[in-house]
């Protein structure tokens, strides 16, 4: 038995195994939303039985005492009438549901006409021999904007590159996979991403009462995530060259494997190149529309402000930062439309329909999801148990005399090891966000903050867990070029990575909050209650 296959033996009986196993026996996510409304609903009926209440952080009675906050049940009259009545405004309000189909309508149209496929081969063919790590871990980390072509393109494609080179492809696989998995929030510009998690979030600091005029703005992480790519980097190089690549040894391909590697290391035609030529313009016409109903004079992206009141410039640009949810729709779809029609994958106007309905196809399940969550979401918010909750958490947390940053890195910490048995992005902050944003508001830290710390934890483990959901088609790539290579390699793997992203992860967000820099245009991390 060869010492790949000895590892995955041995690492079975351990940890890992345990978390596969356990993970595993989970429920779907819809239903895991299903039983915490029932689990719900009976702690709403004993709070409510019991009197569980706190001081309303900001909302004060006539007699200037603060309004006191009430557990309710799920089953009074008031609550189920609700259920019933609101059932479809519950789902077609849920935020999240309205910025990813407006985002998926035009990156599905790119994603189908090839243009992330082709443009990821582009970026990656022609890296110089001693830059194809850092090089594979930049595209794999902006192949994100690119949804499932960051893993079914990349991947594969980096190691057949690390091969083509004589180095290990298996690095190749691993350095890709921890650009796309593991730096999964990690990017030069928001993009999906964004707009699903601040869509929860905005639902988070809805549901809480704190503060009824923060709006979502999807460019409330740009900075941070931008930084956050740029430490991934080197971490990612670091890594794959000096500690994984070394342990795999020297690679020696065997005599059929040229046959096997697929074409996905093939030139671009030149139907392709003129496609992503295409797609550039069409890239650069969406930027200059923005700019020019942003910046010249009477557009309608700025907030004028009245005559002789002076505001905040982010406030000024509200209106853009909404608009970028419908922006990148356009650019998705403009430039994926003008690939499409070089590169021959579109000839005429029915076969973008048809991409386009394709992408609201594959967001089948998360519709059923996103209906699930939207009333797990709604009805904690009805019980009032998340802003309770919220305040005793941020008071316990100014009790036990923990600095804000390091409780804020336990925080992180305790996202990453739930990521382990929960999977989803969307289902994690779902669950966590209607008692982690009101609590860190009321400590002083912002909801962009509080989605950001939640992000550094949600990516760093990605790459460890078989529950992950293209964790299997990972290990496929990598059958490809070892037989034996089992779950427990592939793990064992990966987990240097991610040790140090979660490290490193941890400690930019703690020295963010200490320094007290803007996560984003408008989105300073600390946070003032309204008066």
């Amino acid at each position: 038995m060869s010492n790949a296959a000895t590892s995955d033996t041995k690492t079975s009986k351990g940890f890992l195994a345990w978390v596969e196993r356990s993970g595993n026996k989970l429920p779907d996510p819809v239903f895991i939303f299903f039983y915490l409304i029932l689990v719900l609903i009976v702690i709403s009926i004993a709070c409510s039985y019991f009197g569980l209440t706190a001081n309303h952080p900001v909302q004060t009675n006539a007699d200037g005492s603060p309004v006191l906050i009430k557990s309710a049940s799920l089953i009074s009259p008031e609550n189920i009438q609700r259920l019933w009545v609101e059932m479809p405004k519950t789902f077609t309000h849920f935020h999240p549901l309205g910025y990813v189909l407006v985002v998926m309508l035009g990156a599905g149209v790119a994603e189908r006409s090839g243009l992330f496929a082709s443009g990821i081969r582009q970026a990656v063919r022609g890296a110089p021999k001693f830059l194809l790590t850092p090089v594979v871990a930049l595209v794999a980390m902006l192949s994100n904007h690119a949804a499932d072509a960051g893993y079914v393109v990349m991947i594969p494609l980096a190691a057949i590159l690390f091969a083509s080179v004589g180095r290990h492809p298996m690095a190749g696989i691993a350095a890709a996979f921890a650009g796309v998995s593991g730096g999964f929030s990690a990017n030069i510009s928001p993009g999906q991403l964004d707009a699903l998690l601040f869509g929860i979030t905005e639902a988070a600091v809805e549901g809480s009462g704190l503060d009824p005029s923060w709006t979502m703005n999807i460019a409330g992480n740009w900075w941070f995530i931008a930084v956050l790519m740029v430490i991934y980097l080197p971490v990612i190089w670091y890594v794959t060259d000096k500690i994984v690549e070394p342990r795999l040894g020297k690679w020696v391909p065997d005599e059929r494997q040229a046959a096997e590697y697929g074409d996905e290391d093939k030139p671009l035609t030149d139907a392709q190149q003129k496609g992503l030529r295409r797609a550039g313009l069409a890239i650069l016409g969406v930027c200059a529309l923005w700019a020019v109903m942003t910046f010249m004079p009477g557009t309608p992206l700025l907030n004028e402000p009245a005559e002789g009141i002076e505001q905040a410039w982010y406030v000024t640009a509200t209106p853009f930062f909404r608009s970028l949810v419908a922006g990148f729709m356009v650019l998705f779809l403009a430039a994926g439309w003008a690939y499409g029609s070089a590169a021959g994958s579109i000839k005429n106007h029915r076969d973008l329909v048809d991409m386009m309905s394709e992408a609201m196809k594959d967001m089948g399940y998360y519709l059923v999801l996103a209906f699930a969550a939207a009333h797990f979401v709604a009805m904690f918010n009805w019980s009032n148990l998340g802003l309770i909750s919220a305040v005793h958490g941020a008071n316990g947390i100014e009790a036990s005399g923990l600095p804000l940053p390091i409780a804020l890195g336990l925080i992180v910490l305790f996202t990453g090891f739930l990521n382990l048995f929960v999977g989803s992005a969307s289902a994690k902050w779902a669950l966590l966000a209607p008692v982690l944003v009101p609590m860190l508001m009321l400590l002083g830290i912002s909801p962009e903050g509080a989605t950001a710390a939640y992000r550094v934890g949600d990516g760093a483990t990605n790459i460890i867990t078989p529950l992950m959901v293209y964790f299997p088609l990972i290990l496929i790539f990598a059958q490809r070029w070892q037989k034996d290579f089992g779950i427990g390699s592939l793990t064992a793997m990966m987990i240097p990575y991610s040790v140090f992203l979660m490290v490193t992860g941890v400690i930019l967000i703690v020295g963010w909050i200490f320094l007290g820099l803007p996560l984003g245009p408008g989105a300073p991390i600390e946070y003032v209650l309204p008066s």
